[in-house]
């Protein structure tokens, strides 16, 4: 089924130089860019885009890393492009995944793991709008 997700090239990607190299994947992998863009989030839209994980104990980090860098916000497309793009990123700790994944060719802890991604479809329809106007999706 073809689908769309959310990844997110996250700030220590983008501060090592690693986003042309995450991107080129993608488009190796199959995935079709439908919106792409780089700039930094507020501490507010951070907040807001993982309300989810507000209760846990590695929320205000998680805003703080957010918010120390641009980042790339990217909307991918393909069949089963969630499931192929969290196959693709690999596990969250870097050192535990795959190789060749993206978060063990570019991460370097739980933390600083270089990218995001939608982890269902319900997720997906949650994230892409919070970062793109439909009029954004390139068709």
């Amino acid at each position: 089924m073809l689908e769309q997700t959310l990844a997110i090239i996250k700030p220590d990607a983008v501060r090592k130089k690693f986003s042309g190299a995450i991107l080129a994947r993608y488009e190796k992998e199959g995935f079709r860019i439908r919106a792409i863009k780089m700039r930094a989030l507020s501490k507010g839209e951070a907040e807001g885009f993982y309300a989810v994980h507000r209760e846990r104990p590695f929320f205000a980090s998680l805003v703080a890393f957010m918010v120390s860098g641009p980042v790339v916000l990217v909307v991918l497309e393909r069949e089963d492009a969630i499931l192929g793009h969290r196959q693709l990123m690999g596990a969250t700790d870097p050192s535990k995944a795959v190789k060749e994944t993206l978060r063990a060719l570019y991460g370097e802890s739980i933390e600083f793991n270089a990218v995001h991604g939608s982890d269902s479809a319900e997720t997906a329809r949650f994230e892409i709008p919070y970062f793109f106007s439909t009029v954004e999706l390139v068709g």
